[in-house]
């Protein structure tokens, strides 16, 4: 670790396998808390590589619990965190939109680490029973297109650095991959970021990874659509910037998006929404993201036509009847 820390500090580069055996010596408890600490600052202070990201991602690949999702070919949708907006589950409602769609949809989540509410605050708020069972998982994709992954009990290795990451407080290399660790291997992903370097290092990643999938920004530092200001999509066929106003979306203030003090002040915005009782802007935030996920399952749809689909499940109250069934199987 002496070593690769000198190295790290002389801006050197790690190959692909360097990078794996260094995860490997981390989640494998080789490493004190200090140097741990160290390398996670270096990273964040000079930015990771694509080949460096893939291997860290094998290494924790490698000791995961695999669950078999793949005859249902599902979609992840989910932030990197860490952009200090503290808004309400967006990625997580959306989520129950795309499933209420027809879609299938595996969440891998968490608790919050840098916001108030993660996704998996809002589920155990439900009465949601976290489960690594492999019937259980299907059951509930088949029945309500939505299966819940809770990282903890799918990565173990990554409770090595949970106490580090709590302690730091601030987005870390694991925020980055949290989202490329979804044990079923999805094959598809929409997935959001809070700035424009972020955003080529996983159009890169995701390209060598070779599933489908949207990287998305809104450019004022926002890791999901948020409606607040321009935003940024990224996929395999195309790289724009969207105005609200052209998908007939109207400009969200960032305080519409707040996601309160507390899980509880979070999971009510949450039901809000889906129950069809939530403020515009709050309901306009998940619905264009519940459409960039449509498309990217569906890329020859045109977005509007991708706006349409996700607007009818809201509405038509199919998407607060695929979480209520998702409830019903998982409680």
């Amino acid at each position: 670790m002496k070593q690769i820390l000198k190295r790290l500090f002389n801006h050197e580069e790690l190959t692909r396998e360097e990078a794996r055996q260094l995860m490997e010596s981390v989640t494998d408890g080789n490493c004190n808390d200090a140097q741990i600490a160290a390398l996670l600052t270096v990273f964040q202070m000079r930015g990771v590589k694509v080949d460096e990201l893939i291997g860290f991602r094998e290494a924790l690949l490698a000791t995961r619990i695999p669950v078999d999702l793949e005859a249902y070919r599902p979609i992840d949708i989910v932030g990197t965190g860490g952009d200090g907006k503290n808004t309400f589950n967006i990625s997580t409602c959306a989520c129950f939109v795309v499933a209420g769609a027809g879609y299938r949809v595996a969440k891998h989540g968490n608790y919050g680490a840098t916001s108030v509410s993660g996704a998996s605050n809002v589920m155990e708020l439900h009465g949601v029973k976290f489960t690594d069972r492999q019937d259980k998982l299907e059951r509930s994709i088949e029945k309500c297109g939505m299966a819940y992954l809770h990282a903890p009990l799918f990565n173990p290795a990554m409770k090595t650095v949970a106490p580090i990451r709590k302690a730091i407080q601030v987005r870390t290399l694991f925020n980055l991959l949290g989202p490329l660790v979804n044990p079923c291997l999805p094959d598809y992903q929409l997935l959001g970021v809070a700035d424009l370097p972020q955003m080529r290092l996983y159009t890169n990643t995701l390209q060598k990874l070779g599933i489908g999938f949207a990287v998305v920004n809104n450019l004022d530092g926002y890791d999901e659509i948020s409606l607040t200001d321009e935003f940024k999509v990224m996929t395999n066929l195309y790289e724009t910037i969207h105005r609200p106003a052209e998908l007939g979306f109207s400009l969200v203030r960032q305080e519409e998006l707040y996601g309160g003090d507390t899980p509880q002040e979070a999971a009510r915005i949450f039901d809000r929404v889906l129950q069809r009782e939530a403020t515009k802007a709050q309901t306009d935030c998940v619905l264009i993201n519940a459409s960039f996920a449509v498309q990217v399952m569906e890329p020859e749809k045109p977005i509007e036509e991708c706006v349409a689909i996700a607007r009818e499940s809201l509405e038509s109250g199919k998407a607060f009847g695929a979480f209520k069934k998702f409830i019903e199987l998982n409680s």
